[in-house]
Formats: structure tokens, sequence, C-alpha cells
């Protein structure tokens, strides 16, 4: 069977149109914005053991640049946040589609780290990691999509950015 052939029946079982869903993964990706380019020395993504894939840290790029900078709790507002968190959930797919060729290859999103910029004073970091997630669920479904996650408060990101997300996955 392949690759899409098991996607198709993984959300069979839990009770998801695959028709619907593969449509909805075809225009997910046709509408993924571009590879964000690589700011340093390391591999955008890398693949381990027989089935496992680790996406880096993805900053909210846009069009090249980080489109939602500062800090939550002083510069950058919880709604920006979030509109950064998206960003950087488009960015970890587009990464994921031009490596895997399909996000039909995806088995299961395992683990996110989100990273918010933030005061010391700040406390709705899960909120912002909320946003991402409820992003890859409503492509992929709650079983495949939702990971486990965890979100942390730090000082500073690179290049300003509000939020930098990482994400582990499963792959057929």
């Amino acid at each position: 069977m392949d690759v899409d052939g098991r996607m198709a029946n993984k959300l069979q079982d839990i009770g998801y149109n695959t028709v619907a869903a593969k449509n909805n993964l075809q225009d997910i990706e046709q509408n993924l914005p571009p590879v964000p380019k690589k700011a340093g020395v390391y591999m955008p993504i890398k693949e381990f053991g027989t089935n496992m894939a680790y996406v880096s840290g993805c900053l909210p790029m846009e069009n090249n640049a980080v489109a939602v900078t500062g800090k939550l709790g002083n510069d950058c507002s919880i709604e920006d946040a979030c509109r950064a968190a998206e960003l950087c959930t488009l960015n970890i797919l587009a990464i994921l589609k031009e490596h895997l060729g399909s996000l039909s290859r995806i088995k299961n999103c395992v683990k996110m780290t989100v990273l918010v910029a933030s005061t010391a004073d700040f406390y709705q970091q899960s909120q912002v990691a909320n946003a991402a997630t409820e992003l890859l669920v409503s492509f992929m479904g709650e079983k495949i999509g939702c990971p486990s996650r965890a979100a942390f408060g730090v000082a500073s990101l690179p290049l300003n950015a509000a939020v930098e997300i990482e994400l582990m996955v499963e792959v057929y």
C-alpha cells in the first residue's frame, strides 16, 4: 500500500473524511509559503531512526524577513504572537513538504516546542502555542496533528523574533 493509501486508512480509522482530508492536504501544499532561507549553520530538517523527522526551530518568516518581532508583555501583542506561531507552523510545513515530497507522509505530529520571547511577568505562552497546534489540527485532524507540547518564555530569540517553533514528526 502506498503512503497516500496508508494515510487514507489511518484517517478513515479515526472517522475522518478521507476524500476531504486528501483535498485539504493538497490545498495546503499548494498554498504553503516558500521554504525560508537558512540563517545559520544547521540543517532545517533531519530524519533519524527509521521513521522520524525533526524540523529545526522556525521563525515567523514572511517574504524573507521576520514578520513578528518583539517581546510579549512589552511590545508584542498576544494576537501578533499567535499570528507569528501560525507563520512558524506554515514554514515548518513548507520544510516538511520540500523534504518529504508530500505532507501525506506525516503519520503523526509527535512533539512541538514553542519558544516565546516574553517578559518575566508574561504567563500566556501556552495561548501562543495553541495557535500553532490549532493550525496543525485544522489541517490534519486531532489524532495526527495534535502533538505533545512544551511552551517556554525566553528572554530573546534570533533576529528579535517573537516566536520560534520546532517540531518532531513520525513519517511513513
